[in-house]
């Protein structure tokens, strides 16, 4: 009976949560992609793998060259 009640228990939560994702994926797909903002410095997704790689290597060393002058000018 305890079984029964686990298995059946499980279903629901299934249930459920394929609807919250079915329910995500119509709106997300009904609002299309929204265009990074003005503001923003993230570059959009695009671009060969390469291209990607070199941008997220030149994002990290800024960002180890930021923490280094922080921690520079932080020292007495």
């Amino acid at each position: 009976m305890r079984g029964i009640f686990s298995v059946l228990g499980l279903l629901v939560v299934v249930l459920i949560v394929g609807m919250i994702v079915r329910k995500q994926l119509q709106a997300g797909a009904a609002a299309g992609v929204a265009p990074p903002a003005s503001g923003s410095t993230a570059a959009a997704p695009g671009g060969s793998p390469a291209q990607m790689q070199q941008q997220v290597r030149q994002d990290v060393e800024r960002a180890l060259q930021q923490g280094a002058a922080r921690a520079s000018d932080a020292e007495p």
